[in-house]
């Protein structure tokens, strides 16, 4: 087991560190924005190259960084049962929805966005509109941020494992009964 911890540990340390530097491509697109916003107005200019950019940059930050906020614990939950349940029932639905709902999602995600970006790169195509961009970047962040996913949910399963092992302690619980002594 401490070889896995150790793998899940180089994985939280990679989508910790993709996830942090993503966040500053969302500075560069409101920059962008800002600033397609002002020469429209005063010069009357605008670019569909800089229009596209600004929801290339979101697309990577929300799909490159969707890893990272699994990791944080930021995703959604629906805590309306989730929420009564025991910690170690809560540990068994983590597993068992990591297993049969994240990993199959995360994995035709990805085998069904591959062809379409090898299509894209092969022909070079590009956006539709006059001075658009390739498409095949933007396309390639599908399978880039679920292969991510996909690596950080291995690393929420071996921890789960882990802590169900009492081979870790378990932060969740941890922090539940500070909270509960406030």
């Amino acid at each position: 087991m401490s070889g896995l911890l150790s793998l899940s540990r180089a994985i939280d340390a990679l989508n910790t560190f993709i996830g942090k530097s993503v966040s500053w491509l969302l500075l560069a697109a409101v920059l962008i924005s800002a600033i397609n916003a002002v020469t429209r107005k005063l010069f009357n200019l605008s670019s569909n190259a800089w229009l596209e950019a600004q929801w290339y940059l979101f697309s990577a930050v929300f799909l490159i960084a969707a890893a990272y906020t699994l990791l944080s614990s930021e995703h959604v939950k629906v805590d309306l049962v989730y929420g009564h349940m025991p910690r170690k029932a809560q540990l068994w639905v983590e597993i068992l929805g990591t297993i049969f709902f994240l990993f199959p999602f995360c994995l035709i995600t990805i085998y069904l966005s591959w062809p379409i970006v090898v299509s894209k790169f092969l022909s070079g195509e590009v956006s539709n509109n006059t001075g658009g961009l390739l498409l095949w970047p933007v396309w390639a962040l599908i399978p880039i941020g679920f292969g991510l996913l996909t690596l950080q949910g291995v690393s929420e399963l071996i921890k789960r494992i882990a802590i169900l092992r009492g081979d870790m302690p378990d932060a969740t619980a941890l922090a539940d009964a500070e909270a509960q002594t406030l």
